[in-house]
């Protein structure tokens, strides 16, 4: 297999893989989104979250204006722009993405246990690294 035909064959298996994963969760997809940006790397303006996410202000401002209204996001005056503001996680926020990601990890976890055989996933797990190697080249480009 040449480079590109496991590239495309990572591409592919990797996104049925979250795909499958995110199918356990509770919310809508963009709105974990969101609150995965803001957790990992607040406070943020809707346009951090907008390029983050790869999507328009318009876009990015509809998820987090769900999310202000259901209380899982609190919005404060950005301190040196007086016409932004920043989005934090509030409590509730915080608890539900943190339930989000324990449901995700809880199908991937009793899947590897059960569908890997020990040296699998120490093969798995090797290759962890080579992933995150790939992910921050690609970010740099």
């Amino acid at each position: 297999m040449d480079d590109n035909q496991l590239a495309e064959e990572l591409r592919l298996v990797i996104g049925r893989l979250v795909r499958t994963v995110r199918a356990v969760d509770t919310m809508p997809s963009g709105e974990a989104t969101v609150l995965g940006y803001v957790d990992r790397d607040g406070p943020l303006t809707t346009a951090d979250v907008a390029h983050q996410w790869g999507v328009s202000h318009q876009s990015a401002a509809r998820a987090v204006k769900d999310l202000l209204s259901q209380g899982l996001l609190h919005a404060e005056a950005h301190p040196s722009d007086g016409r932004k503001l920043l989005l934090r996680l509030t409590p509730e926020g915080s608890d539900r993405l943190a339930e989000e990601r324990r449901r995700r990890a809880d199908r991937l976890g009793t899947a590897i246990t059960k569908a890997l055989a020990p040296d699998e996933r120490e093969a798995l797990a090797k290759a962890l690294s080579l992933l995150s190697r790939l992910d921050a080249h690609l970010k740099v480009k």
